[in-house]
Parts: structure tokens; C-alpha cells; sequence
């Protein structure tokens, strides 16, 4: 800065004009407001200098609203804007979440004469696609005579991120030259959708396919479909290629890893990864190994966890909280639990959502606690969903509450009527309090309303491969030698249980 100083004075006292290099040097820096001030003043502000200014505040310092008021200077001075000026603005419109503003640049852009631009165009498309307005940025892409393979992967990810995974996977298959990006956008979309089988089933295409290189996006977007399908052979060899490649040591990776061996079982291998990233661990990492001990049982360890998170100057968010009332649930920790939640608010300012009252009521209900769960579900700020009701039900089929069962699965049969598993649950309970009235009643209504259980299905990774089945499935292209090897088994299941009674009988016989 006192180098910038030395030039302005020099500048002034010999009547030079360096604002040019002036300006380089402080966006460096960056110093953006003194930047902006030199311009400002400047007797002769050229498009190049408005342009590096409106780029600065767009793309580094996320003050997109200044990038709008030195676009209004600059017309004010005369300067005609180009093709980069529109791509800077477009870029920084995103953040200024107004689609009226975006309209407004596009009027501009198309009287300016740039529409033909394939850079600012695709700007201007992947603006409309992040403010929502899917729409309009699909009007664009189709209006584009020439169209670049970021151009497709901007519209696809606008349909990704808004759940829509059909027109996403419509326009991968009609690109005509994909890149890593293109990959990484739909197998992520499907992962961030949950619908973890297809976005395993596209990464395990990338790689048959051998057409680009996964990088450190793809394998963190694709761990979690391994994470939740329980895909531990196919997560392990993720993990393989990022540690043969270099990406592990990428925080969003290893992060990935942590949760897919915490959610697959492993947890003695998350926490070797866990201590292997040791001070560039986040909080992120803190929350997945958290709720890994939780999940596992392992509940003393996981507060004891948090303690060290705290230790360590981490500070928590809901998930964390979600982890421990959960780590709490399992472990009985009544009370534990209630300091927990209450230390929420009062020690971190983090309002409870849904999911830590769900918890709550968990833990209150498993620990036979029903009137009072009743009572934290009357106490909810917010109305309460289907696992705050399914929960309180689970409670009551394990504790055998009638009243309260029936008060949860009212609430629950208007929340998913479709849902036959709260009917045979609140049929159970009342079963068991030997209420057969109400038995028949819940029967007559499934009947009548066409509720039928459906059935449950399974995956089996074999291969690399997922392989999904339901009872008595025959789909699968190998179910007859499947069905062949399930009847050898069970013939020599029932060979060997034969031959077992007939040595206990001869034994017996010789005893005699």
C-alpha cells in the first residue's frame, strides 16, 4: 500500500496519469474501495479499469451489489459495455437473488449486440438457472445457435439443483462432447436428490467408459451413494484411486470417506481417518464421526468427542446436536439428553428444528417417558411431521400405551394416508392389549381404503455391482441359477439336519 502511495504522489506532483497501474496494484493488494475511489476521480475511466473493478467485486469479495453501481457510472461516463462486462455482471447477479434485476441486464445484453457471445450467454443462463428461474434460463440455452459444453453443464446443473432429474439426464444424454463436469453434475445431482442406486450406477458407467478422469468433485459426490447403499466394496476402491491420485488430502474427500466407513459399518476405520486428518479435520468431520459412534452404539465416545471439539475451539451446529441426541437416544441418557438440548439455545444461540424435537421424543419415548414425549410435542414451536408422530407410535407399540398410540396414528393417518406400516403398528398394540375390535376396525379400513404393505426389497453388492431384490423377485437377468443355488442350499440345509437326527437317534440307542 505505501508502494500505491509513493506512485499516487509521484503521479500528482508531475502531472502523469498512472491510474491504470494504480488500480492493478490495489485490486492485488486488493484494496477494492480505494480502487474504486481512484476511479472515481479519474479525469479519463476507460471500459478495461470499470471492467477489472465490476470483475473484483463479482468474483472475489462478494460485494455484487457495487458491481451494479460502477455498471450505472460507467453508462453515466459513455462507456459502452462488451461481451465481458455482461459476463462479470451476469456472474455477479446470482447473489443478488433478484430476477427482475437479471431481466433487466438481459434487455441490455441483447441491445448491446452480444447475444451471439457463447461466454456471457451461458452466464447469463447459469444466472437465471441459480436464481430459479429454470424457465427463462432453458429459453436462453435453446435460443443459443452455438453452444459449449459448459453451456449444457450450467443448464443441467439449474435442473439438478432443483430436483429435476429426467431434463437433467435428457440433456447428458443429448450433449455431444461431455466432460468430467458434465459427469460430476448429474452423479452429484442424483446424490444431493437421494437417489443414491442411479448416481452409483452413472459414476460405475464413468468408469467402464474410461472417457475422462474422476476428480476430487466426482468421488466426493458420489461416497455418499456408497455411504447410504452400503457400498463398502465400491467406497473402498473410491478411496483407493483418491490415495493412488492425490486426492485425499482434499477436505471434502476425506470427509467422504469418514462418513461412507462410519455409515457402512467400519467404524474403527473412520476413526483411523478421523485421527489420520488430525488438525485439518472440520466441523464437518467432528458431526460425521459423531453420529457414526451414535449409530454404533458407542455413545459415551461420541460426547466424549464433543468435549474435544469444544476443547479445540470448534463450535457446533444443529447436525452436531442431531448426533448427540442421538448418541443419547441410544445410550439411555436421559438426562444427558435433556442438558443437551437445552444447552442449544442457551449456550449457542441454535434454535431445536424438527429433527432435534424428533430426538427428544425418541429418547423420551424409548426410556417409557410417553407423557412426557406427549407433553414436548404439544411444546413444539412448529408443527409436528410424520417422524415426530412415528416416533411417539413406536414408543407406545413398545411400551403398550393404547391412549397415546391412537392420538399418534390419528395424526399420522392424515399426514400419510398411503402408509400401511402405521396401521399394522397401532393393529400390534392393540392386539397386544387384546383390543380385537379395534383390530378388525383397522383392517376393515385398510380394505376398504386399498392399503396394502409393501414389499420390502434388498441390495447385495457383488462385482462392484448393486443387485437389487424383493421376495420371490424373478426381474433379475440370473434369477433362475440364483433360485437353483437357493434350492441346493436349502436341500443341503435339510440333508444335514436329517443326518444330525439320525446320529441323535443311534446315540440314543446306544445309551439304551
Amino acid at each position: 500500500m505505501n508502494q500505491v502511495k509513493q506512485i499516487q504522489c509521484y503521479t500528482l506532483r508531475n502531472g502523469i496519469d498512472n491510474t491504470k497501474i494504480l488500480i492493478e496494484k490495489l485490486l492485488q493488494i486488493p484494496n477494492l474501495h480505494y480502487a474504486q475511489l481512484l476511479l472515481h476521480h479519474s479525469h479519463n475511466p476507460t471500459l478495461f479499469l470499470y471492467n477489472k473493478l465490476i470483475q473484483a467485486y463479482s468474483s472475489k469479495h462478494q460485494n455484487h451489489h457495487q458491481c451494479f453501481f460502477l455498471y450505472s457510472q460507467m453508462l453515466l461516463h459513455g462507456h459502452s459495455p462488451n461481451q465481458h462486462t455482461f459476463n462479470f455482471l451476469f456472474k455477479a447477479g446470482t447473489s443478488v437473488s433478484s430476477i427482475s434485476l437479471g431481466q433487466m441486464l438481459h434487455t441490455h445484453f441483447i441491445k448491446s449486440g452480444f447475444k451471439h457471445d457463447v461466454f456471457a450467454s451461458t452466464a447469463l443462463l447459469d444466472m437465471y438457472a441459480k436464481l430459479g428461474s429454470l424457465k427463462l434460463a432453458r429459453h436462453v440455452f435453446d435460443e443459443m445457435s452455438v453452444r459449449e459444453v459448459p453451456t449444457w453443464n450450467a443448464m443441467m446443473a439449474g435442473y439438478t439443483r432443483f430436483g429435476d432429474m429426467e431434463r437433467a439426464l435428457e440433456l447428458f444424454g443429448l450433449m455431444p462432447a461431455r466432460n468430467v463436469v458434465s459427469w460430476t453434475t448429474v452423479v452429484s445431482g442424483y446424490s444431493q436428490n437421494k437417489q443414491y442406486e442411479k448416481a452409483l450406477e452413472l459414476f460405475l458407467r464413468m468408469e467402464w467408459e474410461k472417457d475422462v478422469i474422476p476428480n476430487e468433485v466426482t468421488l466426493a459426490s458420489v461416497l455418499p451413494a456408497c455411504a447410504n447403499l452400503g457400498a463398502l466394496e465400491i467406497g473402498q476402491r473410491v478411496e483407493a484411486y483418491a490415495r493412488e491420485n492425490g486426492l485425499f488430502k482434499n477436505l471434502f474427500v476425506s470427509n467422504a470417506v469418514l462418513e461412507m466407513y462410519a455409515k457402512c459399518g467400519k467404524i474403527d476405520v473412520a476413526w483411523k481417518v478421523f485421527d489420520e486428518m488430525g488438525r485439518f479435520r472440520n466441523l464437518c468431520s467432528f458431526n460425521s464421526m459423531i453420529m457414526g459412534l451414535a449409530v454404533h452404539g458407542q455413545c459415551d465416545k461420541a460426547i466424549e468427542l464433543y468435549d474435544q471439539m469444544l476443547r479445540e475451539g470448534t463450535l457446533p451446529d444443529d447436525v452436531t446436536f442431531v448426533g448427540l441426541l442421538l448418541a443419547c437416544t441410544h445410550g439411555g441418557m436421559v438426562e444427558t439428553g435433556k442438558h443437551i438440548f437445552k444447552s442449544m439455545t442457551r449456550d449457542f444461540n441454535i434454535i431445536p428444528k424438527l429433527e432435534h424435537y424428533g430426538c427428544m421424543v425418541d429418547l423420551l419415548g424409548r426410556a417409557g417417558k410417553l407423557s412426557e414425549a406427549y407433553e414436548v410435542i404439544k411444546s413444539m414451536p412448529m408443527v409436528p411431521d410424520s417422524v415426530i408422530w412415528g416416533a411417539l407410535l413406536g414408543a407406545c407399540s413398545f411400551h403398550g400405551n393404547v391412549e397415546l398410540a391412537e392420538i399418534a396414528a390419528e395424526s399420522l393417518f392424515v399426514l400419510e394416508p398411503w402408509n400401511p406400516g402405521n396401521y399394522v403398528i397401532l393393529s400390534n398394540i392393540y392386539a397386544s392389549a387384546g383390543q380385537w375390535n379395534g383390530v378388525a376396525k383397522l383392517r376393515k379400513v385398510m380394505k376398504g381404503g386399498k392399503i396394502t404393505k409393501a414389499a420390502g426389497h434388498s441390495f447385495i453388492e457383488e462385482g462392484g455391482r448393486l443387485h437389487k431384490f424383493i421376495v420371490e423377485d424373478r426381474s433379475h437377468s440370473e434369477s433362475n441359477q440364483i433360485f437353483a443355488l437357493l434350492d441346493g442350499v436349502y436341500e443341503m440345509i435339510k440333508f444335514n439336519k436329517n443326518a444330525y437326527e439320525c446320529h441323535l437317534d443311534f446315540d440314543l440307542i446306544n445309551q439304551s
